[in-house]
């Protein structure tokens, strides 16, 4: 997220300037490390990181009861190979190689899981090297394919996660995914799925994270716009290609223990290293304190993908419908689709206000059981927050260039809805 975006946000929900100011820039550098479980609430984390966007650590307390951290470790700290071989040895899995480049990212292949564990204790044997290369486990949607295993439960700080609640709804794909890789094995600098949060919990082994507060990124990119591959890289010094990069500050750096959880904002760019043989959990998540950086987001993509096919405009008679499909395919989202993503998420919210909840609902793992646990007033905010971001989507030219046709119910009377819900709500 550019600093425009970011401007774009914090106007638009009339965040204060002491806010817009901490999500640039910590003091010295500093995050705040959660040590105790029963004193810390979910309001401390909404007030103290998920509305100023501050990253924070949450101590291994917080996941000791998972049940991947009893089973996938062995007693020494190290990845339980066996355990994991016998619940998951057929499963196929997203692998990518750390040592290539492929544009900005790393090429992927899918292979056998029992495949990948055999690599990776060659790979230890002998001393970190293999011909094939650093191979990192990446994005394995394990908790969908494995929805009865008993690994870990979300806490409760990070179940306001619109995202996982509308794919779940909607039964395409979710972002929950399991990280697994040697010692050596990093993630290239990037910020994460629509600017999203995320949150990511060692099971064991360690990682270093180099984060940017949002808008920093900015320093970094070269002559041409592009932003780095690797932030540590030599070249960025070279003052021809990457003119800014002295004004940027140093990243903000934390080394995450086994069982810590890490707390990413919203639009902080970064880069991750395995210090250890590394097994994690990671989710990406949007809510009501970030959907504004989203839809800000998607402008600016729709925006960039306008200026690259321009030279069409004239020819090409569907061209804004051309413009979307690219986004799309560029993204994973288009302006319909985040129109009922952001009915979803309303429905959701407007049934609990308005009919509460039954005591079967209450007792599964839903979305609606987690609307009822955060709060009736969380739900108001929500809706609040949702009002309005449609108010802006639905205003928007681009948006109004598409067939609307197809949205049930309308914008306009969504809209209605979600303001009556939220009047009655408040009597």
């Amino acid at each position: 997220m550019d600093r425009a975006t970011f401007a774009c946000s914090t106007a638009f929900f009339g965040d204060s300037s002491s806010s817009s100011q901490a999500a640039f820039c910590l003091p010295e550098g500093h995050v705040d490390f959660i040590e105790k479980v029963e004193t810390f609430t979910y309001s401390d984390f909404f007030r103290d990181y998920l509305i100023p966007n501050h990253p924070c650590i949450f101590s291994a307390k917080f996941t000791e009861d998972w049940g991947s951290r009893r089973s996938w470790v062995t007693w020494d700290g190290k990845p339980n190979f066996d355990y994991l071989l016998q619940k998951f040895g057929e499963a196929i899995v997203p692998v990518a190689n750390c040592d290539v480049k492929e544009y900005n990212s790393n090429p992927k292949e899918q292979l056998a899981f029992k495949e990948y564990i055999k690599y990776w204790q060659e790979y230890i044997r002998n001393g970190y090297h293999s011909s094939r290369g650093c191979l990192y486990l990446k994005d394995w949607h394990l908790s969908r394919a494995f929805p009865v295993q008993d690994v870990y439960s979300t806490p409760v700080y990070f179940s306001s996660d619109w995202l996982n609640e509308y794919w779940d709804a909607i039964a395409v794909d979710d972002y929950r995914f399991v990280y697994m890789g040697p010692k050596g094995s990093w993630t290239p600098f990037h910020a994460d799925v629509f600017r999203s949060y995320s949150w990511s919990a060692n099971i064991c082994g360690r990682k270093k994270w180099l984060l940017y507060p949002a808008g920093q990124e900015e320093n970094l990119k070269d002559c041409h716009g592009n932003l780095p591959f690797d932030v540590t890289a030599p070249s960025l010094q070279d003052k021809s290609v990457y003119p800014r990069y002295n004004q940027s500050p140093p990243p903000v750096e934390i080394v995450q223990e086994a069982g810590e959880i890490v707390f990413i904002p919203s639009g902080w760019h970064h880069q991750v290293y395995n210090l250890e043989d590394t097994i994690s959990i990671n989710h990406n998540w949007v809510n009501g304190c970030n959907v504004a950086i989203m839809w800000c987001f998607l402008q600016d993509e729709l925006a960039a993908v306008q200026r690259e096919i321009n030279e069409w405009k004239d020819p090409m008679d569907d061209w804004h419908l051309q413009c979307q499909l690219i986004m799309k395919s560029c993204t994973g989202i288009d302006y319909k689709e985040f129109y009922n993503f952001l009915k979803v998420i309303a429905e959701n919210r407007i049934s609990v206000l308005e009919n509460g909840l039954d005591d079967e609902a209450s007792a599964k793992n839903t979305p609606k059981a987690a609307i009822s646990t955060l709060g009736m007033l969380h739900a108001v905010f929500d809706l609040k927050r949702t009002v309005k971001v449609l108010t802006s989507l639905s205003a928007n030219e681009d948006f109004k260039k598409l067939d609307l046709t197809s949205l049930s119910p309308a914008p306009e009377a969504l809209l209605h809805h979600l303001k009556a819900a939220i009047d009655t709500a408040l009597l």
